[in-house]
């Protein structure tokens, strides 16, 4: 007689005769590892006849029967964003270690797909979701995500309703410019992003505290704003190297305005950082590690975002939290070789 393990179908009731117990206390004994009716003894001779024939309960139906299925969803803009990446492998890891699993959708940034993206995860019965963004701002969540708890990581609800988790952007701002301080230089130009995005104000509010605190001045001809790209940054480091009394430093605002920063400051025949110095943000590694001198940095903490992503939707799915909630997660300096006295 073909055994139940050679046929690839090993049922609970197979396990049930193989201990000679009944299916119950093998259901019991694998749903619960605490249940009371379930002795020590018995409970080990049902693992033993799971190990020997090779069971492995169906997920779908213990999903149904207990409520719960390990699982948590995870839906971001773009899957293979090196940001994105660095958010997952982070709830992963953390998800891993609770021995639980993260199912992994793409949206690519499209409503529809956001919303097919987060009715399939729930599908698989995901006991929460993670809702990642590759840049930080307020978003508007698909009303189903609301069915299972949700975390938000690097962004925030628009309604105010959902839990996240975010940089702490004025902390980094202000690490960052301590940095150029603490080095000496009082004329530290700042080449920021031209718009209201949580990132620019929150960078550049780090940046003014952090001088203030020194007992320094605001000059606003020291703040210099536009886009986001190398082009951009090296555009706004002419404007500063053309003033009459150029700075000495230049904090900027990521990590690409600091490379086009370099290229203008290389153009004058200047050095980094014998005659400027330069701190990025962001730790855009195929950037800041590999720009001549390596950049100086803050970066944004997109693996421990993750992990505490996934603390936070265990607690809630717990009952251990309840409301909207924000976690402030703080960016650390990147020390390179960009900065000196």
């Amino acid at each position: 007689m073909t055994s139940p393990r050679a046929t690839g179908k090993v049922t609970m009731s197979d396990v049930a005769r193989h201990a000679k117990v009944s299916r119950t206390a093998v259901s019991f004994a694998l749903s619960d590892p605490e249940h009371p009716s379930v002795s020590a003894e018995t409970r080990q001779r049902i693992l033993e006849a799971v190990a020997d024939l090779g069971y492995r309960p169906n997920a779908g139906a213990r999903a149904l029967a207990s409520r719960r299925s390990d699982w948590y969803g995870l839906v971001t803009e773009i899957v293979t964003a090196p940001f994105a990446v660095n958010i997952i492998k982070g709830a992963q890891d953390r998800a891993w270690h609770d021995r639980r699993f993260v199912l992994i959708a793409s949206s690519e940034g499209d409503g529809d797909m956001e919303e097919a993206a987060v009715e399939k995860l729930l599908e698989q019965r995901v006991e929460g979701l993670l809702y990642a963004a590759t840049w930080h701002r307020a978003v508007k969540v698909p009303d189903i995500a609301h069915e299972v708890p949700t975390v938000l990581v690097n962004c925030f609800d628009a309604d105010g309703v959902l839990p996240s988790i975010v940089p702490d952007e004025v902390a980094g701002g202000r690490r960052a410019t301590e940095r150029l301080l603490a080095a000496g230089h009082r004329r530290i130009g700042l080449i920021t992003f031209d718009s209201d995005i949580p990132a620019a104000i929150g960078r550049r509010d780090g940046y003014s505290s952090a001088l203030r605190a020194a007992g320094g001045d605001l000059d606003d001809e020291l703040v210099v704003g536009g886009g986001a790209t190398a082009t951009d940054g090296y555009a706004a480091a002419v404007r500063l190297l053309d003033l009459p009394v150029p700075p000495t430093a230049i904090f900027c605002a990521n990590d690409r305005m600091a490379m086009g920063a370099y290229d203008a400051i290389k153009e004058r025949g200047l050095t980094i950082p014998g005659d400027i110095s330069v701190v990025g943000f962001d730790n855009q590694e195929l950037i800041s590690a590999y720009l001549r001198p390596s950049l100086t940095t803050v970066a944004l903490p997109f693996e421990e975002m993750g992990a505490r992503g996934v603390d936070l939707l265990s607690e809630l799915t717990s009952g251990q939290v309840t409301g909207p909630l924000q976690v402030v997660v703080d960016c650390p300096l990147v020390e390179r070789s960009s900065v000196r006295p």
